[in-house]
């Protein structure tokens, strides 16, 4: 399946994930007006978008970009709808990685959460539900994803579902070296 063509829609048992769509805009905004939040999005190689939006009109120009990268095959953003309350509280952007530091065939995952989902047991369902799309969808070796140390429990979700510790720092496309990242190897 090329996800490119055809965005599928994964489900566990308390969430789905679908591809973000404008009507998502009020739900996002929670997400990304979120102070306690933000510190944890991963902006790296962003072009200096801190992802910190206020208003629906940022919400809602970020949305259109993504749905833009998207259709030019750049990355995949979807919407973490919580199916017991039928609102989105979160976004998981994939994309395929493909960088000259050594650091290649793997799958770049951003996971942005509201603060009072950023618990143990739904980082661990959300980890579990990607992992296999994510190596499959993105013909990746390995998964890795951003984990500041002020993101203290989603990096022991990380480390109780695989994931290691990476002390070769990302070098984005202007050189800058990123650093803070788990890699899952199990893509096998």
């Amino acid at each position: 399946m090329n996800v490119y063509e055809q965005c599928p829609v994964l489900e566990s048992e308390h969430f789905v994930l679908r591809m973000v769509q404008k009507e998502d805009c009020k739900d996002l905004l929670k997400v990304y007006s979120d102070q306690q939040a933000v510190p944890l999005f991963n902006s790296d190689n962003c072009h200096g978008d801190d992802f910190h939006y206020q208003t629906e009109e940022q919400m809602m120009k970020a949305i259109e970009f993504w749905l833009f990268s998207y259709h030019n095959h750049y990355f995949v953003r979807w919407t973490i709808v919580d199916q017991l309350k039928g609102e989105g509280i979160g976004t998981v952007e994939l994309f395929a990685r493909e960088a000259l530091d050594g650091v290649k065939n793997t799958g770049l995952l951003r996971l942005d959460l509201r603060s009072d989902y950023e618990k143990l047991d739904v980082l661990k369902e959300l980890l579990h539900l990607l992992h296999e799309p994510a190596c499959r969808l993105f013909d990746g070796e390995s998964v890795t994803t951003k984990a500041p140390p002020s993101a203290v429990i989603r990096r022991k979700a990380l480390l109780e579902s695989g994931y290691s510790e990476s002390f070769q720092p990302l070098i984005g496309h202007d050189g800058r070296k990123y650093s803070d990242y788990f890699v899952c190897p199990s893509c096998a």
